[in-house]
């Protein structure tokens, strides 16, 4: 959410940055309530002060014996005024929180402008692997090696799902408690969160209302599944004030993620490559405002210690405006290369989101002494598990159809080399 006092007082500069993300409209409506807002305050303050004045008249009448009916009958048109401004001044506050949850974050000054054809290449890590026979793609490896199910997993859920079975279900599990030992050594605190959140949590770190027809919710009691445990570690601290002591924060979690994503119909349905229901590590970062920048090169670096360790080839891109998610205002894109489908697969978005989600969820921190301030919060993929698995099954596959396992792997599967 962003800060009404800066769009108050630059609002050429708002239009201007999210005009950079084709975002052009509700900051004319959101400063005309502003504006009507501050009036009503105005407007009750004034009638609090006549509300003084008769108090004292009402006072001084009694003392002096005289009629205080008429002065009453004031009081209380006065008390009703009032009365009424106040609850019209939180139904403008409410259509302001209405406008201010539709609004992007602010992009930062450094990225680039446009959409995902002016992503910016930063970096390029390790190199092709080379064969000596075509490489499959990996819905064929799964299933020549009867580790990956679609069909049946069709039957059961629909679309868009997959079963993992055999060594295919524990190399899962492997690269997962692989991912979390790594973070966690990184300083990173682990958490088990719920996968079932309210709606304010969902606002809170930024997917509603925009994402509401991706989600899956739960009626009649308007729960959402989690798109991401993003969801779950940003409001960790919904609504607090954290000692200044306990930050920096760093948390992860490893859960399921369930996305409908009704606009991808037809795109990248194979194999693991877009599904509804998926597992992923996150990782998120409360920071104090002035160590965002540094905290999101770290963040980064977190997330590329998994594929180094994995030894895969892999690019970082600094997202363009109109590329990057609706919290974010920088955002570097972690792609592996994926040989048998001949392809860059994102597994890891890495953002500052600034101040954006501790605003709308409310958390802030304090040092002693001072008022409280919004701390700045951070996420990234580390990573994200079902193209992380099929790069590294085309990757490290092998001319008889087994797929060797990666060094840092084999102690997670027994010492196996192999699959």
């Amino acid at each position: 959410m962003l800060d009404i006092k800066f769009v108050r007082k630059y609002p050429d500069k708002a239009r201007e940055l999210l005009k950079k993300r084709k975002y052009d409209h509700r900051i004319d409506d959101l400063l005309q309530l502003d504006e009507l807002r501050r009036e009503k305050i105005v407007a009750v303050e004034n009638l609090k002060q006549i509300r003084n004045q008769k108090n004292e008249e009402v006072a001084a009448a009694k003392k002096e014996g005289r009629d205080i009916s008429e002065v009453i009958s004031h009081m209380k048109e006065t008390s009703k005024s009032i009365k009424d401004h106040d609850h019209e001044i939180s139904e403008i506050d409410d259509k302001i929180r209405g406008i201010l949850l539709e609004i992007p974050n602010l992009p930062q000054e450094d990225i680039p402008i446009g959409d995902e054809s002016q992503n910016k290449l930063l970096s390029v890590h390790g190199e092709k692997s080379k064969f000596d026979f075509t490489p499959k793609a990996h819905w064929d490896l799964g299933k020549d090696l009867g580790i990956l199910e679609t069909e049946r997993a069709s039957r059961m859920s629909g679309s868009g799902f997959n079963v993992l079975v055999g060594a295919g279900a524990r190399f899962e599990r492997a690269l997962i408690n692989f991912m979390l030992d790594l973070q966690v050594e990184a300083g990173y605190t682990e958490i088990s969160p719920p996968h079932l959140v309210l709606r304010r949590t969902v606002e809170g770190s930024g997917q509603l209302p925009k994402m509401e027809n991706d989600m899956y919710n739960t009626q009649p009691d308007d729960l959402f599944l989690i798109p991401t445990s993003e969801v779950a570690l940003v409001n960790l601290y919904q609504n607090e004030v954290i000692p200044a002591s306990e930050i920096p924060i760093s948390v992860t979690a490893a859960t399921s993620c369930y996305r409908r994503e009704a606009g991808a119909a037809g795109k990248d349905t194979r194999g693991l490559l877009r599904v509804h229901e998926f597992k992923k590590v996150e990782l998120v970062k409360f920071v104090e405002p002035n160590k965002s920048d540094e905290a999101l090169e770290t963040i980064l670096k977190n997330a590329e210690a998994v594929l180094q360790k994995l030894n895969l080839h892999y690019r970082v891109l600094l997202l363009a405006s109109e590329d990057m998610s609706f919290a974010s205002s920088k955002t570097y894109d972690l792609e592996v290369w994926a040989p048998g489908v001949e392809r860059w697969l994102e597994v890891s978005s890495c953002s500052n989101c600034k101040d954006f989600q501790a605003r709308r969820a409310n958390i802030r921190y304090k040092n002693q002494g001072e008022k409280p301030q919004f701390l700045h919060l951070l996420n990234g993929s580390g990573l994200a598990v079902p193209r992380l698995m099929a790069a590294i099954w085309e990757t490290y596959q092998k001319a008889d159809g087994r797929i060797s396992v990666p060094e840092a792997l084999q102690s997670y599967l027994s010492g196996a080399k192999e699959i």
